[in-house]
């Protein structure tokens, strides 16, 4: 192996540890919270549309 290849190497290995950190500060941040565990949800319940909707024949040309 040339030290081009080498040097290569160590700079790809090096990007994919940069990218692994980072990917794993950024999950750590997104699952910090566990806010959803318990159990107030700010959607109470659903509901129906409350009028029906109409629709109407565009008329002219």
């Amino acid at each position: 192996m040339s030290t081009d290849e080498t040097s290569d190497a160590s700079a790809s290995d090096d990007m994919k540890r940069k990218f692994k950190e980072a990917l794993e500060k950024k999950n750590g941040q997104h699952r910090s919270g566990q806010a959803h565990l318990d159990g107030n949800s700010a959607v109470q319940g659903t509901h129906g549309a409350v009028t029906k909707r109409e629709f109407r024949r565009k008329s002219g040309g």
